[in-house]
């Protein structure tokens, strides 16, 4: 696999995590009809993830914010985002038949561990948080 196809996978891999992830965090904690909760406890609908409600959350947070306040809503939903898609990553160490999305999810778990740790920082530095 090149590293186009590589960072590819993993930019959809990181959205489908985040996006759920964001959807997860604000939604509702019972399953509404059409939907059941994962045993991770993020809801799945049974027509796929939902990742266009999940998309509309996360803006809403972003919406109408600029300055301090988009920064502050800015790294609140980043690092949900990056949450979901490292425990998406921990979940393909441990299920993945393909090297590829192995060495992959390892990527993904260094690279975004990282990143949760600069924009917790931030939090705590900027917003005192």
């Amino acid at each position: 696999m090149d590293k186009n196809t590589i960072l590819i996978v993993a930019v959809l891999i990181a959205l489908v995590a985040g996006f759920s992830g964001g959807y997860t965090v604000r939604g509702s904690s019972t399953p509404s009809d059409g939907s059941h909760m994962m045993p991770n406890g993020m809801m799945m609908g049974n027509n796929g993830m939902g990742m266009g409600n999940a998309m509309d959350d996360m803006m809403v947070g972003l919406s109408g914010k600029t300055g301090e306040a988009f920064d502050r809503a800015f790294l609140a939903e980043m690092i949900v985002h990056h949450e979901g898609a490292v425990s998406m990553a921990q979940a393909a160490l441990q299920d993945a038949k393909h090297q590829e999305i192995k060495d992959l999810a390892n990527a993904i778990i260094s690279a975004q561990t990282t990143e949760i740790a600069q924009m917790k920082a931030w939090q705590k530095s900027w917003f005192n948080q």
